[in-house]
């Protein structure tokens, strides 16, 4: 038996009492309740005839061979598939081994769990219980991993249906037969799983788990790298229920702060505002010529509080994922886009900083407060800029003096500070895509760096260290964000390759934020730039999230905490918990339990944060893929920003693409990987492929289901260096004899692809683009 129910009367039972006894026990074998009941000769006949009855009337079902259970319930522990996904997101498991009619069950998040969370097709142990009408199942563990799904586009042929992989790094399709294929339509995107191999050879076989969407839906970049990545989406009826049963903030408990005119300034196209800026002169005659600076956030803690299907949720998901056609939020639209949005012109609910800085930019004091305030104007970046660059519109025009205008002149004075601390002076273009209303792509754009954009970064900087340094003043635990300093090894890969380009960095020398920017101001403008910035960005360390404090090496700060976003990150909200607690602001704070579990939830959303920058990433991707599919056939100017055994990776100047050249299109000697001085080099001819290379290269290929771009190099190779020291003999790549491009020239044999096409191009050319040639290659 699944569990021991109470000792039942002696005797046969009549039908309820039975039914009653199955309810208790989950599931029972007829021996197990012969034995319960004490039956024996003619009582057991009769047992054996009543379940007879019961399974006849639907009031009982079979559990495995020999079990019986009441009709339509589940035991009590059981080996489940996910089979399904509800329209908010939750998974429904069933049962393996059950009848086909059996109830399904919604797996809950585990606000526990550390790793991957469960996928369709999955098999899971779970915790079975009642959840009033239905059934909820809790994971005790994963039965199987998830080598064996495979997120893919249908292809049908007049043979066989495919499933071809929408990851670029898996090559293996699954075979579906014809007797599961129905329904299935060209172009179909399908979850799938493979199933064993019938012998050593041939094609995986599999069956469809989910259908997903269309690979011409235009939003199909943002699905796949949604499910590719498992970022959890909607969510659960009780946690919608939950975000929208909470109050419009009072001034119970909280100190007035409606009076200071705080702003907001954000993305144009930003949909919650979590913070909020003011600034004025100090009137302290002890502190001449300061300035106050206030940043106020929204009070996330005040609705989401400690183990609530809110927070664990919350917890779960660990952060927004954000892209170019949608957001996949940590909360619910109704706190996220409402209560806790700094909406003008409406009471919010804040946790804000006073803090004050001396005339060099020095923070001479903080201060926090739990508060209730009210925007007195939305802003965008670009907005605020314009107004104080001297074009002002009818919103920025009335508050230029009070309000932005101190806000410049108090960022000018912290500037000297930040001058001083010396953070890490990284140039990296972003771009965006810009979304057409039907949900195409317009356009792959550069995003503009402001001095809005450095005002606003500062201050929320400062209100991250005056969080940090309260909750270590006040001993309460807290979750730092860090940021190492680089290993040895990559300071030994930077010095390699700044030698091949004139500049030197002994081996032996510290890395510290100083010496870096001296290196990139010394590049700044010239040729190199580019790269260097590159090179010194891979360099870094990646951030994470830890209870125990290293310090910020980008940021040259002793203590860090993020404060600033707790509407998008899990990691913010525990430290205004934290704040909560240290600062006596209420008793909705931070447990004792959640300060017991700081480094699982740290390492947690530390692996949630970077499973969305993959997502983002990737969606990213194929977003450009698509927008440059149009262009096969089309010249564009880029850089090469990545050399490999394989080939050279090349980053499209207008567009921020990056597409592989196969280095069978390099020439017809062998290339070898000379990984210290991170170029390809002619085995015969010395010439090289370098690293930062300005190169012209012909889009052959653009898929965008994968993401992936394959480019064409029609630029010379560099010659060779006298001065370069042998290469060290890495892995050769053997470039393709008549089948690539000349290294000399880049005309293009008779396999070429533009000669394979008569030396037409393959599609339109990208107008104002200018890294496209016109003319010949149109």
């Amino acid at each position: 038996m699944a569990k021991t129910p109470k000792r039942p009367v002696a005797g046969l039972p009549d039908k309820d009492t039975l039914l009653a006894f199955l309810r208790e026990a989950g599931e029972a074998e007829k021996s197990d309740i012969a034995r319960a009941f004490g039956l024996k000769g003619a009582e057991r006949r009769m047992l054996r005839e009543m379940l007879r009855e019961l399974e006849a009337e639907g009031k009982l079902g079979k559990r495995g061979r020999k079990g019986f259970a009441e009709a339509g319930t589940l035991p009590p522990v059981g080996v489940v598939d996910v089979v399904a996904r509800t329209d908010d997101g939750e998974m429904l498991v069933q049962l393996v081994k059950g009848e086909a009619d059996a109830p399904q069950a919604v797996l809950m998040a585990d606000k526990d769990r550390r790793g991957p969370a469960p996928a369709m097709g999955d098999r899971l142990l779970v915790k079975l219980s009642r959840a009033g009408e239905g059934w909820e199942a809790r994971l005790v563990k994963k039965l199987d991993s998830d080598n064996s799904k495979l997120l893919g586009v249908v292809r049908k042929g007049h043979r066989e249906v495919r499933i071809e992989p929408v990851d670029k790094k898996d090559k293996e399709f699954l075979v579906i037969p014809a007797a599961l294929s129905e329904g299935l339509k060209d172009g179909d995107l399908v979850l799938a799983a493979a199933e064993k191999r019938e012998g050593r050879y041939g094609p995986k076989r599999g069956k469809v788990l989910e259908h997903i969407g269309r690979e011409d839906d235009p939003r199909a970049a943002s699905i796949i790298a949604i499910y590719q990545h498992n970022i959890p989406i909607g969510f659960s009826e009780a946690v919608e229920s939950e975000a929208g049963d909470q109050e419009i903030p009072t001034l119970k408990g909280r100190e007035d702060l409606r009076h200071i005119p705080f702003v907001t300034i954000d993305p144009q196209d930003a949909r919650d505002h979590d913070d909020a800026v003011y600034a004025e002169r100090d009137t302290d005659e002890k502190n001449p010529d300061g300035w106050v600076v206030w940043v106020a956030i929204a009070d996330v803690a005040a609705y989401v509080r400690p183990n609530t299907a809110l927070d664990r949720e919350a917890r779960a998901k660990g952060n927004s994922t954000y892209f170019p056609d949608r957001v996949e939020p940590m909360l619910p639209e109704v706190l996220s886009n409402g209560l806790c949005s700094l909406k003008q012109g409406e009471n919010r609910a804040t946790m804000a900083v006073r803090m004050v800085f001396d005339k060099t930019g020095k923070k001479i004091s903080h201060k926090f407060t739990r508060g209730l305030m009210r925007s007195h104007a939305k802003l965008s970046y670009e907005q605020a800029q314009s107004a104080i660059d001297g074009q002002p519109d009818d919103t920025t025009g009335p508050i230029m003096d009070t309000i932005l205008y101190p806000l410049w002149n108090a960022y000018a004075c912290m500037l000297k500070g930040r001058e001083r601390r010396a953070p890490l002076a990284i140039e990296s273009l972003e771009r965006r895509v810009k979304m057409s209303p039907d949900g195409g792509i317009e356009a792959i754009l550069p995003r503009k760096s402001l001095e809005a954009h450095r005002l606003i970064e500062e201050m929320m900087v400062q209100a991250n260290v005056c969080a940090a340094e309260t909750l270590e003043k006040a001993r309460t635990p807290l979750i730092y964000r860090v940021h190492e300093t680089p290993s040895q090894e990559k300071i030994f890969n930077l010095s390699d390759f700044l030698h091949t380009i004139g500049k030197s960095w002994a081996k032996g020398e510290a890395p510290n934020t100083k010496r870096f920017n001296k290196l990139l101001a010394e590049v700044k403008d010239g040729p190199h730039a580019e790269v260097v910035n590159e090179v010194v960005l891979r360099t870094q360390m990646q951030a994470f999230y830890t209870p125990s404090n290293i310090g910020h090496f980008g940021l040259n700060l002793d203590r860090y905490a993020h404060f600033t976003s707790p509407i998008r990150r899990y990691a913010d909200l525990m430290v205004h918990r934290g704040l909560i607690r240290a600062c006596g602001f209420g008793d909705d704070g931070l447990t004792d339990r959640e300060m017991s579990e700081l480094e699982a939830i740290a390492d947690h959303i530390t692996e949630t944060e970077r499973r969305s920058m993959a997502a983002e990433r990737a969606a990213m991707d194929r977003y450009i893929a698509a927008f440059l599919e149009e262009h096969v056939g089309a010249m564009f100017t880029g850089r090469i920003t990545g050399v490999t055994r394989f080939g050279l990776f090349v980053r499209l100047d207008e567009t921020g693409a990056d597409g592989l050249v196969p280095v069978s299109s390099l020439g017809d000697e062998y290339f070898i990987h000379d990984d210290r001085t991170h170029a390809l080099v002619g085995e015969r001819s010395g010439k090289r492929f370098p690293l930062g290379y300005n190169v012209e290269v012909l889009l052959v290929e653009a898929t965008p289901i994968t993401g992936g771009l394959v480019l064409q190099m029609m630029s010379d190779p560099a010659p060779r260096d006298p001065n370069a020291p042998s290469p060290r003999l890495g892995m050769r790549g053997r470039s393709g004899k008549g089948g690539g491009f000349k290294s000399g020239g880049g005309k293009g044999g008779p396999k070429s692809a533009h000669a394979r096409n008569g030396g037409k191009p393959h599609g339109k050319p990208l107008g104002g683009l200018k890294g496209v040639k016109k003319g010949k290659h149109k």
